[in-house]
This record gives structure tokens, sequence and C-alpha cells, in this order.
């Protein structure tokens, strides 16, 4: 089941604690992709808070949110780049994207399969995409204060072969949101802190939110060659008459 778009913005960019969480999380996305020059972004689900870096100098930025969900305008005071969409069917050319994010757009997804199908088609060769999904093993999956207590949380061995199972090569995996999901003040203060020392720790298990980095597979033909002549046509049957013709 979808999130409502506006319990996502309030949290998001209303509370500190969204605050928080999209910075941490933004600042693994910039990490794995410092620029983007020339190239299409997008992102589907709640994917906006991440795509803001990648303004000035992508080619063309669009948000893409399910209409299980609702949209908003985005960003404020700049031209919109979000559309409504069905969650199976984007409005967008096959291979558009050079890079694409997936944020509350999975786990909440009642058809993550098909989800996976249009990324897939929307991507274009050399293409990537970035996953964030709930960890099923953190904190932030357990509280249904967040938007990360909501929908299906991975393990990272279920994710990885979710991807694999749709034309998906994983090519880095990591985590973010490592701070206890706590609107305390000592906790906020020290959301930085624990980001640092969780992606020092144990990077891949312990934080809220999975992330893995995958490119999409391109398979070479496969099957017979069928060709118009034969190279070397059998010859067992020369010698022998034509077909109503009188023996010699």
């Amino acid at each position: 089941m979808h999130l409502d778009v506006l319990d996502l913005r309030n949290f998001y960019y209303r509370t500190n604690l969204g605050r928080v969480a999209q910075r941490a999380i933004r600042d693994q996305v910039v990490a794995l992709w410092p620029e983007a020059k020339g190239q299409t972004v997008a992102g589907f689900g709640f994917a906006v808070p991440l795509l803001r870096p990648f303004l000035p100098d992508a080619r063309r930025v669009v948000g893409l949110m399910p209409g299980q969900q609702g949209v908003m305008p985005w960003p404020a005071g700049k031209p919109n780049v979000t559309a409504l969409v069905e969650e199976t069917a984007w409005p967008l050319p096959d291979g558009l994207v050079d890079k694409l994010m997936l944020l509350h757009g999975l786990e909440t997804s009642e058809n993550p399969s098909a989800v996976l199908e249009e990324a897939s088609r929307v991507l274009g060769p050399g293409g990537r995409m970035l996953v964030i999904v709930p960890n099923r093993s953190g904190l932030w999956a357990r509280r249904d204060k967040t938007p990360f207590g909501f929908g299906r949380p991975y393990t990272p061995g279920q994710l990885d072969a979710q991807l694999r199972n749709h034309g998906f090569e994983p090519q880095h995996s990591g985590a973010a949101l490592f701070a206890p999901p706590s609107e305390r003040r000592f906790w906020l203060r020290s959301a930085a802190m624990w980001e640092r020392a969780g992606q020092r720790a144990s990077a891949y298990y312990a934080g809220g939110v999975l992330i893995v980095e995958a490119t999409k597979r391109v398979y070479r033909p496969t099957g017979s060659v069928v060709k118009d002549t034969m190279a070397r046509p059998l010859r067992v049957l020369e010698g022998l008459p034509a077909p109503g013709a009188e023996p010699a």
C-alpha cells in the first residue's frame, strides 16, 4: 500500500527527523552519483528529496509518483518536474533514462515485479538504478511513525535476488540511517556522527535502509542462425534419375 503524498511531504520537509533522514540518504546517493551532466535522471515513488542535487546539470529530471500515492508539484519556486503515473505504466519512452532512483516505490507497491519491469524498460544501455528500501533488521522498519515502517522490508539477500530475477546486476550495496528513529534532541544532533560510524563499521547490515546500485543486464542474441543456403549441400542423391525420367 502506497503512502499518501501529503504524509510523505510532511515527514521529509516539515519534521526534524525527516530532514535528518533526507540528508543521510541523499549523502549516500551523491557519493555514488556525484554528477549527471547531460543525463536524464528519474525517480519513482517519493524520490524527489534525492533529485535536487541533479537539477542544475542534468539534461532532464523527472519525478514519477504513483496514482495510489498522489502527486505534488516539485521543486518549489521552479518549473514542475513531477507527474502522476500508473505504477506499472510509466509515460517514458524505452531506454530514455540514464539514472533511476526508487524510494518508497518498491516496498509499498502491490506489484513490485511490474515496477522492476518498467524500470528495466525505461533504463537505457549503461543505465544505473538505485533502490532504497527499509532494512528488515533495522530499527526504522519497526517504527510506523516514519515512512520506513510501512510496506515490505527487505534483507540484503532478498533485495539482491529480486533484482537479479528481473534482469538487474547489483553493483554496490550500502545502507543509511544508523541513528535510531527518535525525535529526541540528542539523537537528532548526533545523527551525522552515527552515520559516519555506521558507514565504517557495518554499512550493509546495520542501517535503517538498504541502498543497492544495479545495472541492467543486456544479453546478446541467442538461438540458432538460419542461413538461406547451405555451404556444403548433401550429395547422397547425386546420380539418381530425376522424378519421371526414364532410366538410362
